[in-house]
């Protein structure tokens, strides 16, 4: 089965309406009922009218929607939905891709959703595609995400490592990665594999104990540098550890350095690891958000990731 994202408008109205009271229809009643199950053909025409909206296809059939909704620096996701026969087979993950080149091309910074919090389930789903909640007026509550954040899974510890191999490949000597999430999320797994992509020298693992380790290169590229920030002070610190490797010869990588690492470079990449939902089938799944800031990281390729 194929997903076919397309832009649409008014036009579309009915295969809209059609999906999103499908969509909603499934889901547990509320009190108050959800807005989306009083619309109508021309409620969603007048919508789609202002600024468009995308519809999903599956083999051709109408499966899933939104509506575009930019206001101010940010796009709101109206009347997402998805054909309950469809889910399982990746149509709300390509809607939300979809939604962020969309947004993107209009000037928006981010992307905003508001889902019920009588359904926590749908308030996970959208945590996992990196939303963050940043409003709660009872019984809604509002999720946003940068349009720059890149959200990946990874459901086991060979599969973080992958991730860590596959950006290794893209990063040069200079370059700053950010890592941050809870003991034991697998940040250290994920420098393993950065690691092993740069093909550096000895094992990585935690630097708890010494604040700083160097990985020296073994093919001719740039050397590791593996930062504990915990007890850094500030990530100036760095200057007075005598490493064996300068910072700008070297791809440096900083756990707990959320906070920190602003001082170090005007580019980095913010790495955060978050433990997806409870283990299940001898996995331990993990989120990984990748969110690049400043100028160095505009030519990244994340589609090339994973």
């Amino acid at each position: 089965m194929s997903v076919e994202i397309l832009p649409i408008g008014p036009e579309s109205a009915a295969a809209v309406l059609a999906v999103v009271r499908a969509a909603f229809e499934a889901r547990p009643p509320l009190d108050p009922p959800a807005a989306a199950l009083s619309e109508t053909e021309e409620t969603i025409a007048e919508k789609l009218s202002a600024h468009g909206g995308l519809l999903a296809c599956l083999d051709g059939e109408p499966v899933g929607a939104l509506i575009l909704d930019p206001i101010g620096s940010t796009t709101y996701l109206r009347r997402f939905g998805v054909h309950p026969s469809a889910q399982g087979h990746g149509v709300a993950a390509a809607l939300i891709d979809a939604a962020v080149e969309a947004a993107d091309g209009i000037g928006s910074e981010d992307l905003t959703v508001v889902a019920r919090e009588e359904l926590p389930q749908t308030v996970r789903f959208w945590d996992r595609q990196g939303f963050r909640e940043i409003r709660r007026e009872s019984p809604n509550v509002e999720l946003r995400r940068p349009l720059r954040t890149h959200v990946f899974q990874a459901p086991d510890a060979d599969a973080m490592r992958g991730l860590g191999r596959s950006l290794a490949g893209q990063l040069t000597a200079g370059d700053l990665v950010v890592l941050s999430g809870e003991l034991g999320a697998g940040k250290t797994t994920f420098t393993q594999g950065l690691g092993a992509g740069l093909g550096v020298r000895g094992d990585v693992t935690s630097p708890t104990f010494v604040i700083a380790r160097v990985h020296p290169s073994l093919v001719g590229g740039p050397d590791l540098v593996h930062v504990d920030a915990y007890r850094l002070g500030g990530l100036d610190e760095l200057d007075d550890l005598d490493l064996d490797a300068s910072l700008d010869d070297a791809v440096t990588v900083v756990e707990w350095g959320e906070g920190l690492a602003e001082g170090l470079s005007e580019s980095r990449l913010e790495v955060v690891i978050v433990r997806g939902d409870a283990p299940h089938d001898g996995l331990d799944p993990r989120r990984v958000e990748l969110t690049p800031v400043g100028p160095r990281w505009h030519a990244l390729s994340f589609k090339a990731l994973g």
